[in-house]
This record gives C-alpha cells, sequence and structure tokens, in this order.
C-alpha cells in the first residue's frame, strides 16, 4: 500500500481533505491544480468567512437527479467525523445560527491553510499552476485517480467544465448544468431605480406562474435585478427553469409583518392623522426612499401627492404594491458569480458508496464536479468533505 500512487485533479474543499485522508494512509498523494495556490474557492466562501459545513445534513438538503446518493457519505463522515478530522489538523470550529459552522477565527483563510500545511506535512506533493488536458494518460501512471475539479461556479477562480468532459472521455453522461446560489435579472424599468436598497422581505418564486417556494430574508435591489438570501435561496429551481425555458416570475413582499388590511388600515390613519404630510414621506416612513420612490412612480403619482390624497381604494392600491409586486426574472446573474452549480457527472453511473466510476476502474470523482447541489447554510462544503472522504476511504482499502 506503501507504493500506491494517487493523482487528484482540484485542490478544492474535497481534492484537499481526499489527499490527506489517503497520505494519513502512506499512500503517494500528487494533487494538480490549476491555479497559482491551492484552495482559492475556499477562501473566498462565506465572504471570507467560510461558512464550513452544517451540523446536520440529509438528503432533502439536496438537488440531483438521483437524490438518494448522497445518503451513504453523508451519513459515514457525519459532522460528528468531520469534527474530528478539524481537530486533528488543528481547526477550532464554531457552531452558528441555523447550524451554520465557522472556523472560531471567523477567517475562511484558516481553514486553506490549514488544510494546505497539514497535507504537506504528510508528504502530500502539489503542482499547482498544472492544468491536467490527459486524463488517459494519468490512470496509466497513477494507480487511482480522483476528479476534484468542481464546476463551472466561480469562473473567475478557476470554475469551469474540465471534470465534466473528462468524465465524458470514459462514456459518461452529464446532467446539464446551471448556475445556482446566484441573483437574478430582472425584466422591469423598476428595479434599477432601487438599485443598493435593501429589506428584510419575502420572496415567493412562480413557475409558468404556479407557486413554486417561499422564502423570507434580506432581498438587495440591483442595477441588474435582485440579490440577497432570500433570493439566492430561490435561485436553484428558478435556474433550472430558466434553463428548461419555463416562465419565471418571483413576487416581492417588501413589509412581511403586515398583512394587506393593516398596512390599509396604517396608510388611510396616517392620512387622517397628518393630511398635509406626502405619501412619499409616508411610505419613507416604512421603506427605503428609492424604494418609496419607485412605488409613487409605479402607481403614476406625483411625488408631492399628499396623504389627504388616500381613500380606501388607493390605500388597498399602495398596500398591494408593497406587498405583492410582480417581476418577471429573464435570466440568472450567470456562472460567472454563481457560488455552485447544479447538474454534473451523472450520478447514477458512479458508485454511491465509493464514488467509483463504474465505468471506468480506478477513477473517481468528488464535490462539485458531480451531479449534487446543496442549499445554502454550509451544504455545499459538507458534500464536499463527505464525498472526499468516501473516496479516500475506498482508495486506501482497494
Amino acid at each position: 500500500m506503501k507504493n500506491k500512487k494517487v493523482a487528484i485533479i482540484g485542490a478544492g474543499a474535497s481534492g484537499l481533505l481526499c489527499a490527506i485522508v489517503c497520505a494519513k494512509k502512506s499512500l503517494h498523494v500528487e494533487i494538480f491544480e490549476q491555479n497559482t495556490k491551492p484552495a482559492k474557492k475556499i477562501l473566498v466562501s462565506g465572504n471570507g468567512r467560510c461558512n464550513i459545513t452544517n451540523i446536520s445534513t440529509c438528503q432533502e438538503d439536496y438537488f440531483s437527479d438521483n437524490p438518494s446518493f448522497v445518503k451513504n457519505a453523508l451519513e459515514n463522515f457525519s459532522f460528528n467525523e468531520f469534527e474530528k478530522f478539524t481537530s486533528s489538523i488543528g481547526l477550532v470550529l464554531e457552531v452558528k445560527d441555523e447550524g451554520k459552522v465557522y472556523p472560531l477565527s471567523n477567517e475562511a483563510k484558516t481553514v486553506a491553510t490549514l488544510l494546505e500545511n497539514y497535507a504537506k506535512n504528510l508528504g502530500v506533493i502539489f503542482h499547482t499552476d498544472s492544468k491536467i488536458r490527459d486524463i488517459k494518460k494519468l490512470l496509466q501512471e497513477y494507480d487511482a485517480v480522483v476528479v476534484a475539479t468542481g464546476s463551472e461556479a466561480a469562473s473567475h477562480l478557476g470554475g469551469n467544465s474540465d471534470g465534466q468532459e473528462f468524465a465524458k472521455e470514459f462514456g459518461h453522461t452529464i446532467i446539464p448544468t446551471y448556475p445556482s446560489l446566484v441573483q437574478l435579472h430582472l425584466n422591469s424599468n423598476a428595479h434599477a431605480k432601487m438599485s443598493g436598497a435593501k429589506v428584510d422581505g419575502e420572496v415567493t418564486l412562480l413557475i409558468n406562474n404556479k407557486v413554486s417556494s417561499l422564502n423570507q430574508g434580506d432581498i438587495l435591489f440591483t442595477d441588474y435585478g435582485v440579490s440577497g438570501f432570500a433570493i439566492l435561496d430561490i435561485s436553484q429551481p428558478a435556474s433550472e427553469s430558466l434553463m428548461n425555458v419555463q416562465s419565471v416570475d418571483i413576487v416581492v413582499n417588501l413589509l412581511p409583518k403586515y398583512t394587506a388590511q393593516k398596512l390599509s388600515a396604517h396608510l388611510i390613519k396616517m392620512s387622517q392623522l397628518n393630511p398635509h404630510a406626502s405619501i412619499l414621506d409616508i411610505l419613507h416612513a416604512l421603506l427605503p426612499l428609492k424604494i418609496a420612490r419607485t412605488i409613487i412612480d409605479e402607481l403614476t403619482l406625483p411625488h408631492a401627492a399628499l396623504c389627504s390624497e388616500i381613500n380606501t381604494k388607493l390605500s388597498k392600491k399602495i398596500a398591494n404594491q408593497i406587498l405583492n409586486w410582480k417581476f418577471e426574472v429573464n435570466e440568472t446573474h450567470g456562472f460567472r458569480h454563481a457560488e455552485v452549480s447544479g447538474g454534473g457527472v451523472n450520478t447514477s453511473e458512479v458508485n454511491e458508496k465509493t464514488m467509483e466510476s463504474l465505468k471506468k476502474k480506478n477513477l473517481y470523482f468528488c464535490g462539485e464536479v458531480l451531479d449534487v447541489l446543496g442549499r445554502r447554510g454550509g451544504y455545499n462544503f459538507a458534500w464536499a468533505w463527505a464525498s472526499g472522504y468516501a473516496a479516500a476511504k475506498a482508495i486506501t482499502k482497494s
């Protein structure tokens, strides 16, 4: 076993963990990384804080054409196992809201540095700025080859479809890919006027005019459309539906704490208490000024319109605009800005226990190159660690 040679393509989360587990068993491990430094995507994750995993994961947290594929790997590398691993490399964890786990340092650099240095101390050889073009040759030179190349997401960090192309060489099919955890573009004249304005709101996603999902959280209007956690959380079904040429709309509720009746009553009350105040000022008391101004524009009211003009009909109209503002989504912000991608190597052609190809012996896949997509909150990292571990355990035992 000491002479067994393992080549890992990609020095991201799954590749680094796989390398460490293999090296701990005295295997000869070499990592080939196309970037000049390892762990580039880890370094920018979570706005530099790195939401490294989640304490609770199950197959319901993932999207795939073969949802049960993740079950075995996640169960065999639970949070308890992950915590043992991080402890062994000196990484201290902190659990925060919604089970999200971060390094105690709150710096992604801590995670990247400890993984890289620990691997090097075990004798793992890093080939950086090294793009693999001939995987068949690699399989001739090494006893096992692990494809941990990631996906097309975050192309500015090196994201591409190399792993999928490698898989195709051995007859693997690819589930069509699409950007996810990504901002959305809107077909409207209103969003650009509100660019930079942010609310804690609610978003309902409509696919072919049917409710697909509803999420609460921050919503940030931009010059191209919308961003924020509430948007990222609906981006998977939105993006997949756009890829499948379905109609996609969002209904934005800017003030979810209000019902239509309560908001209408509030506006009527303000018209009675402050008849000489402008409607704009009353709306600005509830919402950012850019949004308040745009609502006035959408209702074709003059900016100087007074509260005395608010009657029952107008109050209901304003309330409806605030609580049920519908926008057409015409595209996503693309792979470059996506945190992850959906689709990938068809998991029905990969062993769910070992991550080994069912079409080519000694070829393994792990991480985002596979058709496995987690929701926001550390779930994609959890899959990277679990699948990397599954591949490593299989390699060390074979």
